[in-house]
């Protein structure tokens, strides 16, 4: 329960005994009027006071993966759920997971192979909905590179970002076709995809966002073949997803929940509006090219709307079964989790499908 502010005059007291036991009986209705607003719910628009303060930690810096919360965020949607909420862009895409682990994050922005990562480490860290339920993660390569196919990377040099599952993806994809990543020379080039790939450092690269530097190759008029790593051998599985502490779902799950229905309406008005998504998107990444953010938040909201017949968030457990048994087929986790010990749908807006 709030208990309402406390009111305190400055001027000197010449007030009869009667006057100020008329104050004091004014001031005690006023009490009891603001404790019945606060015990239905009330908040005041202008009393911070009265929200609750939640953090999330973003897995990279703002970018059009994020419009749903920026647009959220800069129409009020969270303040009107009761929400205060706290942006953070991290400077390493594996520490939020381990943030919210920790109870240093409410929530965190990841992706469904780090969480399966995390548990098999033994953090308490549970997905609570999918922000993204497809992979944006693609082969990439340029339109004048003289690769028709998978089997023109023998001899070739492939960017990666040095993630050890993404890894395991080009593994699986070389595999489809006879090859191994014996017969490719790979290049760690960590955030640096794209550079690699525009000066020709390299023949291909893995790891970059179809909707993000694929849309960038794109307008920069470099015709790239941009494959997501689903359909070249990889299991689907989600990649972006709302991760929170596991034993906060048994003891402080409502402002989570609020959260989340907050975001859908946040995610819904991006995609009827991508230009004030693109807006909001703008203020939060200052310098980025507006002919860009624009284009790539057009790929974007389509990708961000997700399915019509699942709520909004919503996760497949079969879906994350098989990923989780390729996971641990291809030796990046040592167990075997149920599908119901890393997710939960239980906070998502609307009905879950049997």
């Amino acid at each position: 329960m709030r208990f309402p502010r406390t009111f305190t005059s400055t001027a000197p007291n010449r007030r009869s005994p009667s006057s100020r036991r008329g104050l004091l009986a004014a001031l005690l209705a006023t009490c009891v009027a603001a404790l019945v607003l606060a015990a239905c719910g009330e908040k005041s628009e202008d009393d911070s006071s009265a929200s609750d303060k939640l953090s999330l930690t973003l897995d990279f810096y703002p970018n059009p993966d994020h419009a749903g919360i920026y647009l959220a965020q800069k129409r009020g949607y969270f303040r009107d759920a009761g929400l205060d909420l706290e942006i953070n862009s991290p400077t390493d895409p594996a520490a939020p997971i381990k943030e919210v682990a920790a109870g240093r994050a409410d929530l965190a922005i990841s992706y469904e192979p780090e969480v399966l990562l995390a548990r098999d480490q033994g953090l308490d860290v549970v997905a609570v909905a999918a922000l993204v339920d497809t992979p944006l993660t693609s082969l990439i390569w340029l339109g004048d590179s003289g690769i028709g196919g998978i089997n023109d990377l023998r001899g070739k040099t492939i960017a990666t970002a040095g993630i050890p599952y993404q890894d395991a993806y080009l593994a699986a994809i070389l595999d489809r076709v006879g090859l191994t990543t014996g017969d490719v020379e790979t290049v760690n080039v960590g955030l640096g995809l794209l550079p690699a790939l525009l000066s020709g450092r390299v023949d291909a690269m893995l790891g970059g966002f179809r909707n993000i530097e694929g849309v960038d190759l794109r307008l920069r008029g470099r015709n790239p073949v941009v494959t997501p790593v689903d359909q070249l051998g990889v299991p689907p599985y989600d990649e972006l997803v709302l991760v929170a502490q596991g034993e906060r779902l048994e003891s402080d799950s409502e402002s989570l929940r609020l959260f989340i229905a907050a975001l859908e309406r946040g995610t819904a008005a991006a995609v009827a509006d991508p230009a004030a998504a693109s807006q909001a998107l703008a203020e939060a990444a200052p310098g980025v090219e507006p002919n860009v953010l624009s284009a790539e938040i057009e790929a974007t909201v389509p990708i961000l709307a997700g399915r019509e017949d699942r709520p909004f968030g919503y996760m497949d457990a079969e879906k994350w079964r098989a990923f989780i048994a390729w996971m641990r087929d291809n030796g990046l986790i040592e167990s075997l989790p149920e599908p119901t010990e890393v997710l939960s749908n239980d906070l998502l807006p609307g009905e879950i499908p049997e």
